[in-house]
């Protein structure tokens, strides 16, 4: 006998879960409140959509930073591997770029969204688009349906909730999840942004907007315990800093805010002090009749040059003759550790994912049910799990909508 279910939410973990249960012979409706599937999914990757990461698979638990012993079943049970092929037997050419991230050869991620849809059509899943689930039916810790902002009710023996998250609220990312989630009886870990800029105190931040340093490393310490390392590209802002380096320092931001934290930019990861003081003693000699100021264009970008001097308290007015060894192990010491107060993070509007959502204790690892209630299962983002950026929070979307999807078939 076909089960009726409905999916709550038409992006990458509703999609699948759509997908996947009605492979399984059932009758599946996905609910969409937007006008369109893959609202977020459209504008992912910059619009070309880093789908997941051709890493193998045991390296996909590393890059998790929240419950990746939750992941384990669904990452198995359709892992990163099994993505590739399973687009790619729907006739999606894809490509691998640096660091193993996963695109569509045409670069649009509307090609992703393209063949998904004709996929839903192929297994005669009932889309509803501009319809927006206000509340689940619960009777006896069992699901019967929902109840849609018209107030009409659906029925269902089964309810698969992939609504998201709270980033990219222009998408339709509200937090409905968590409503329906909390109505179930379930704990919601508290949620913020994650893969998010990072705001800072020192103004000139400013000055430096749209400079972007490539090969540098950077070191974020919260209270006494530091938090991240890493190296790669970060780029300067308005009100602190970005890039891929920061969004991924971000993810292990924690949620203590009272802690104050700390970034430190090595500039020339590449050289050892004594050898970046060597360096600096070459390039002064060249140049010792110039003020210091215009004396470092060969070692940095020239709008960061009075910034470093400042911060290493040297009058940019000094002649490079007149630098004191002191002085010059300062400079140093800046380089290898300009220092940044970083007060917060921007707000959900510009973060990729987020961090927190519905307590993985209380959901069944293997088929992403929940164990309050029978026939309610979670997918996606939803979920209290998060990972750094490369395609792996879009695996995690794929997986556990996956496990769902096959989940209602039991």
């Amino acid at each position: 006998m076909k089960k009726q279910i409905i999916v709550a939410g038409g992006g990458p973990a509703g999609m699948m879960a759509a997908i996947q249960a009605a492979e399984g012979g059932n009758a599946v409706t996905l609910l969409e409140k937007n006008e369109k599937l893959g609202k977020k999914l459209f504008i992912t990757g910059k619009g070309r959509c880093n789908l997941t990461n051709a890493c193998e698979t045991e390296e996909l638990f590393p890059k998790v930073i929240t419950n990746p012993k939750f992941l384990y079943s669904s990452f198995y049970g359709f892992d990163n591997q099994r993505t590739m092929q399973f687009f790619e037997e729907l006739g999606l050419r894809l490509k691998t770029e640096r660091g193993n991230r996963v695109f569509p050869a045409s670069d649009h991620s509307s090609d992703v969204i393209r063949v998904l849809q004709k996929e839903l059509q192929k297994r005669k899943v009932t889309v509803r688009l501009r319809t927006a689930v206000q509340q689940l039916c619960l009777k006896e810790q069992r699901i019967t349906g929902v109840i849609l902002a018209d107030g009409s009710c659906l029925e269902a023996d089964a309810v698969i909730v992939a609504t998201g998250g709270l980033s990219y609220p222009i998408t339709g990312s509200t937090g409905d999840g968590y409503a329906f989630a909390k109505q179930a009886g379930h704990r919601i870990q508290s949620c913020c942004p994650s893969l998010v800029p990072l705001e800072a105190e020192e103004d000139w931040c400013k000055e430096l907007m749209g400079l972007a340093l490539k090969n540098v490393a950077v070191t974020l310490q919260q209270g006494k315990k530091k938090i991240y390392q890493g190296f790669g590209e970060m780029l300067f802002t308005h009100f602190g800093v970005s890039g891929p380096l920061i969004l991924s320092a971000s993810a292990y931001l924690g949620k203590n805010q009272k802690d104050p934290v700390h970034l430190w930019i090595d500039l020339k990861p590449a050289l050892s002090e004594e050898q970046l003081d060597m360096r600096l003693q070459k390039d002064f000699f060249r140049y010792q009749n110039r003020k210091i100021v215009n004396s470092m264009d060969d070692i940095l970008p020239k709008s960061l040059i009075p910034i470093v001097i400042n911060c290493s308290q040297i009058s940019p007015e000094r002649k490079v003759n007149q630098i004191t060894r002191e002085e010059r192990m300062r400079l140093v010491h800046t380089l290898k550790g300009l220092s940044l107060h970083i007060t917060g993070t921007r707000d959900y509007a510009e973060a990729i994912i987020t961090r927190g959502g519905v307590n993985v204790k209380e959901i069944n690892p293997q088929t992403m049910e929940s164990r309050l209630v029978k026939g309610l299962y979670f997918a996606g983002e939803v979920l209290d799990t998060d990972a750094l950026t490369g395609g792996f929070n879009l695996q995690i979307a794929w997986s556990t909508g996956y496990a769902a999807g096959k989940g209602v078939c039991t």
